[in-house]
């Protein structure tokens, strides 16, 4: 029986990352990556039980992977621009899961017995240029000044891992898909000096060692990793405009303000308009008019 070969949402790009490490024919490299950051040695890729799910987005891409393995639930997510907002994006996306998790077991929430809960793991991949090698994001940081009297009753820690080629060497030299990932991430960008993003990713791929464990899986998919990396590279430089743009306007609400309108778009799909927004001030003007943004 041939082997299931991933397939790409359309209405939806995944990101690379997810890609490589999310789909059921890539099982191994999501152990090995399990394994390389909870220091494991686990060797059964078929124990895992993915559970991202497949209606969450952001800016129209994917951009989670979720797994069960042994009682814990591992959400991943890799980032090319630093967001210290990772905590509360994943609370919301664990409080989906544990609801799904639920329903999917017929619990009952209300009833006397304790429902046993799988261990949240929360870890965000980020290969931006700024940034740690490795920190711990807090929920607790957002909060407003009066914490310390009120005493917060709820805290989640996000493990931000830098895998960036080059860095993390323990975590990169554990899991050799993530340190080829990382060297392709690597080529890319500085192919980018003087080439188009397509030039640019498909070269990195043509430059990959032969013996490279993911270059098959690329070389087979590459039209696909190739839209990918495009997309992705367009988000990155789009949230950068859209911070230039806020700094530009010389005060907090400006970039308040796009942001809405970002968020608004995106709600209703309508992706291509965000680079217009953050590029364009003409169109970004038409689209706070249309959408009565102030």
């Amino acid at each position: 029986m041939p082997e299931k070969m991933p397939t790409v949402n359309n209405e939806h790009k995944d990101r690379l990352f997810c890609f490589l490490f999310g789909s059921e024919s890539n099982k191994g490299w999501t152990l090995s990556l399990y394994n390389a950051v909870n220091g494991t040695s686990y060797t059964d890729p078929e124990e895992i039980e993915f559970t991202t799910m497949e209606d969450v987005v952001y800016m129209g891409m994917k951009n989670d992977l979720s797994f069960t393995l042994f009682s814990v639930m591992n959400i991943y997510e890799q980032q090319s621009t630093y967001n210290p907002n990772m905590p509360v994006r994943q609370l919301i996306y664990a409080g989906k899961l544990y609801n799904k998790y639920i329903q999917k077991n017929k619990w009952n929430l209300y009833g006397k017995k304790l429902i046993p809960l799988p261990v949240p793991k929360l870890v965000t991949f980020y290969n931006g240029i700024e940034g740690k090698e490795e920190e711990i994001l807090k929920l607790s940081d957002a909060f407003g000044a009066g914490k310390e009297a009120a005493g917060p009753d709820i805290e989640v820690r996000v493990r931000m891992v830098n895998i960036n080629y080059g860095k993390n060497q323990g975590i990169l030299g554990a899991c050799r898909p993530l340190s080829e990932y990382a060297w392709l991430v690597e080529q890319i960008r500085k192919n980018r000096v003087g080439m188009g993003i397509e030039e640019a990713v498909d070269k990195a791929i043509r430059d990959m060692p032969g013996d490279y464990e993911i270059r098959p899986f690329l070389v087979s998919h590459r039209a696909e990793v190739r839209d990918m990396c495009i997309t992705e590279y367009n988000e990155a430089e789009t949230m950068q405009m859209i911070r230039e743009e806020g700094r530009e306007e010389g005060r907090e609400e400006g970039e308040d303000k796009l942001g809405r309108l970002v968020a608004l778009l995106i709600a209703n799909g309508r992706t291509g308009d965000v680079q217009r927004a953050a590029a364009d001030k003409v169109s970004r003007k038409r689209l706070y008019e249309e959408f009565n943004i102030v």
